[in-house]
């Protein structure tokens, strides 16, 4: 998934020198609304991989974000790429471990997701909302960490090089993001608040039949609990 201002921001900021002749992965590379992989094609990388948790348009392997060095080893792309995802991924904090894993000593990772004030968009769940100075955390560990806000809608993106020499992953643990399941700042989700969230955010879309009868039957059992 990719809007026209992430499209430009990649377009700006991956130059023929990141991309030519380099691996590359980009990870929730499914095609909904756009696409930054015809602008990195464009600068003739020596391969290109696009992964998701399900098969759509753009997608060549099938691998959660959190699986990544499971599935590619460490140090395996020089450059990668992940466009309005980490919003949507519960445990946050594997899911930049695992992007940063598999970059390898001076390459780099291009990221794109939303800010507080967006709307809850579930593909398939959504849970964070990043800004700025999340940012700056989250990849503390990096160097010329580019980081600018979406001019159009609220949103984050950056741009960030993976030093050739580690002095270790910046430490995330006590680190908390705005959650819109949550509604407030928190270091993360439980599977109860999850569920609940699920359940509220399902009732709230047009539904027919009998799965308008069957959230009418889960809102009643919870009254009466």
């Amino acid at each position: 998934m990719c809007s026209p201002s992430c499209i430009g921001f990649a377009r700006a900021q991956l130059s023929s020198a990141d991309v030519v002749g380099k691996h590359v992965l980009e990870v929730g590379a499914i095609d909904v609304n756009g696409t930054v992989r015809p602008v990195i094609e464009a600068l003739e990388p020596a391969s290109y991989t696009g992964t998701d948790i399900a098969w759509g348009p753009g997608v060549d392997e099938l691998c959660d974000v959190t699986g990544l060095i499971e599935r590619y080893g460490e140090g395996t792309f020089d450059l990668v790429v992940s466009t309005e995802l980490v919003e949507h991924v519960r445990d946050w904090r594997a899911a930049f471990a695992n992007l940063k894993g598999v970059v390898r000593p001076g390459g780099i990772i291009l990221v794109t997701t939303r800010s507080r004030g967006f709307k809850v968009h579930g593909y398939p769940w959504d849970y964070w909302r990043y800004e700025p100075e999340d940012m700056e955390l989250v990849f503390a560990d990096f160097e010329h960490v580019l980081i600018e806000r979406d001019a159009h809608r609220p949103g984050v993106f950056v741009k960030a090089r993976k030093p050739m020499r580690s002095s270790g992953e910046a430490p995330l643990t006590d680190v908390t993001l705005f959650s819109v399941v949550a509604g407030k700042r928190t270091r993360d989700v439980g599977a109860w608040t999850d569920m609940l969230f699920r359940l509220r955010f399902t009732a709230s879309r047009p539904v027919r039949g009998r799965t308008l009868a069957l959230l009418t039957r889960l809102r009643r059992v919870t009254r009466i609990r």
